[in-house]
């Protein structure tokens, strides 16, 4: 029977995943549990909250604490709301009438579009650039990626994004002023192109950072000086420096993920994109609480599940660095790596 794939022994890799996907399932509970509770903290009457702006009348009031069992215990309530967001079920939308998973949808479709395209190229340039600046240490071209990045991480998302906007769309006509186009897959991708790069402004800075003091740790370690002391290649030794920074980075890429979902609301402001930051701005101007609690739902059970799966990807990939490390917890204390 095979125990061990490499490193890993696959025993301790089952009772490893097994942990961590019971730790989603505690954390999203919890989580779901305080967005639903939000409802019952804000001062005032619940049903009054859920009118929205609409005139509050004894009629309305009483159809409100009927639709959404308002007359029933707490726990009951929190019961028939996880339940019905375990079916997708959010109830209606205040504002327009409409189911909320209908009202979400396309606007999922878009921020999730934006994030993803982000996140690859705040991965590739940050990586590319971390290593190049950690291998060129007091070069020049080190001291120009670095202070490039310090100009990355001290720019807010929405000053990058006017500036973005101004320069390649409305002066240089390079990009799209605003929107997602005509819905051809081509056009969209053209129209997400800069909100993408905006939000990998700042988050790929901060991956490029990481990488680059990752990297330098490696660098001198006893075993990058054995293997250059044997005459091995250099790109072997950067091979054995990479899988070695790697948890590093992976863990880092899972808070850079994190980050990108707070920021789409400022970017998504800037470049009118019709996304879930959009759509929870302006349901919370309208008072549409089902709708701010879907989203707030679904945007705290992508972040634990991404958190779950760069966990293990990291256990898999270096078993040693997370039982000394520790597995990394969402909103937990992080070690930071110093160049």
């Amino acid at each position: 029977m095979i125990t061990r794939w490499g490193d890993v022994n696959l025993h301790g890799a089952a009772g490893y995943i097994a942990k961590r996907i019971a730790e989603f399932a505690v954390s999203v509970a919890a989580l779901s549990f305080v967005i639903f509770s939000l409802l019952y903290i804000a001062p005032g009457d619940p049903a009054r909250s859920l009118v929205g702006t609409r005139k509050a009348t004894p009629e309305l009031l009483a159809r409100i604490r009927e639709q959404y069992n308002l007359d029933e215990p707490f726990l009951s309530q929190y019961g028939r709301w996880l339940d019905g967001a375990f079916h997708l079920d959010f109830g209606e939308s205040i504002r327009s009438g409409a189911s909320v998973s209908d009202t979400i949808a396309p606007h999922a479709v878009v921020t999730f579009e934006l994030v993803l395209i982000s996140l690859a190229i705040s991965a590739a340039v940050g990586v590319v650039c971390g290593v190049v600046a950690a291998k060129g240490r007091g070069k020049p071209r080190d001291g120009v990626i670095t202070v490039a990045a310090l100009v990355g991480t001290s720019a807010p998302s929405y000053a990058a994004g006017l500036v973005f906007l101004y320069v390649f769309a409305l002066k240089l006509g390079l990009f799209p002023i605003y929107g997602i186009g005509d819905g051809s897959a081509a056009d969209e991708l053209w129209h997400l192109a800069l909100p993408a790069v905006t939000l990998a402004f700042g988050v790929g800075a901060l991956l490029l950072q990481i990488t680059r003091s990752a990297v330098l740790k490696e660098a001198s370690s006893d075993y990058t000086v054995f293997m250059r002391a044997r005459a091995i290649s250099p790109m072997r030794v950067t091979a054995a420096q990479m899988k070695n920074a790697s948890p590093a980075i992976l863990t880092s890429a899972g808070l850079v993920l994190a980050g990108l979902f707070g920021s789409t609301v400022l970017v998504e402001s800037v470049f009118s994109i019709p996304g879930l930051g959009n759509l929870l701005a302006s349901s919370v101007t309208f008072h549409d609480v089902p709708v701010v609690q879907a989203i707030a739902l679904l945007l705290a059970v992508f972040i634990c599940a991404a958190s779950t799966v760069v966990d293990i990807c990291v256990y898999l990939i270096n078993p040693a660095w997370t039982q000394q490390h520790g597995a990394r917890r969402l909103g937990g204390r992080h070690e930071r790596i110093h160049a």
